[in-house]
């Protein structure tokens, strides 16, 4: 009897420790399971850090391409995400180093989240200052242009009635005469008996054209290219007029005949030149001839 209850007392401890035994197993196993799980997770949640650190450090290289008055900031915080980017990498991605760094990246993403809108209303407002700034501008160039336009139209009617202002000399005629010590005046195209030339011309009328006193220059010229009679010289414009004599009329708006002579001995046989100049312009010429 008590060998037997030996035996069943053996097989009790037996079936005890083989419980244990099973159980402690079962709870090594889960345990491993766990930590296997608890692992990957830790993984997988310092990849997705990664990841958003990342699309942060990209964001901020789009805002500062974007070239505003935040580009210093928006630099500075760009450096904080590449920095904390290169520990994570580093990291062993234990429970402890992964919970600091997302504690760091949620403070850098309030901040990232705060300067990046702030960045776009900047942006926003410099293209409305660009586009109002463009409006001016086109605006001025259309000005500029108008008054461009306006100047040369003024400068075009002033010479307009600049030329409507000049005077026309018409009918400009010359006789050469042969001078009687009477003082009459004998008609002759023989050179050798010439000693006066009559020069004549009309001033047209011209009710736009300012009254006053007209004063033209005469010039005759020899068949030699001789200038007859006075020879001063005058300049206009760096241009040089060597003239006979100056006529001067008074001029009042209506139609005025202008009446001059010229004197002189021993006229050359040949053609002669007679312009009319007013100041450095020629307004009329004509010719004759001596024999």
């Amino acid at each position: 009897m008590e060998k037997q209850k030996s035996n069943s007392s053996l097989k009790a401890v037996i079936i005890i420790l083989s419980i244990l035994l099973v159980g402690s197993l079962a709870w090594m196993y889960k345990m491993s399971t766990d930590s296997e799980k608890t692992e990957k997770t830790l993984l997988t949640e310092k990849d997705q850090l990664i990841e958003d650190l990342k699309a942060q450090k990209a964001s901020y290289d789009a805002a500062i391409a974007d070239n505003t008055g935040l580009k210093g900031d928006l630099e500075a915080e760009r450096a904080k995400i590449v920095e904390l980017l290169a520990e994570v990498e580093k990291s062993k991605g234990d429970a402890k180093s992964l919970q600091k760094y997302k504690n760091l990246y949620i403070k850098l993403k309030r901040d990232h989240d705060q300067l990046i809108a702030d960045n776009n209303k900047l942006k926003e407002e410099n293209g409305v200052l660009t586009t109002q700034r463009d409006s001016t501008r086109g605006a001025l160039d259309e000005s500029k242009r108008f008054n461009d336009t306006l100047s040369v139209q003024n400068e075009k009617l002033s010479k307009t009635v600049e030329k409507a202002q000049k005077l026309s000399i018409v009918n400009l005629h010359t006789q050469p005469y042969k001078e009687r010590s009477s003082g009459k005046l004998i008609q002759t195209d023989k050179a050798r008996r010439v000693d006066v030339i009559k020069i004549s011309f009309t001033i047209a009328s011209n009710e736009v054209a300012p009254t006053g006193d007209k004063s033209y220059y005469v010039q005759v010229i020899d068949p030699k290219n001789n200038v007859a009679g006075e020879k001063k010289t005058e300049a206009f414009d760096g241009y040089s007029l060597t003239y006979s004599f100056i006529t001067t009329a008074s001029y009042q708006g209506k139609t005025l005949d202008v009446n001059e002579t010229i004197k002189g001995q021993d006229f050359e046989k040949g053609l002669y030149t007679v312009n009319v100049f007013d100041k450095g312009t020629l307004v009329a010429n004509t010719t004759f001839t001596l024999k």
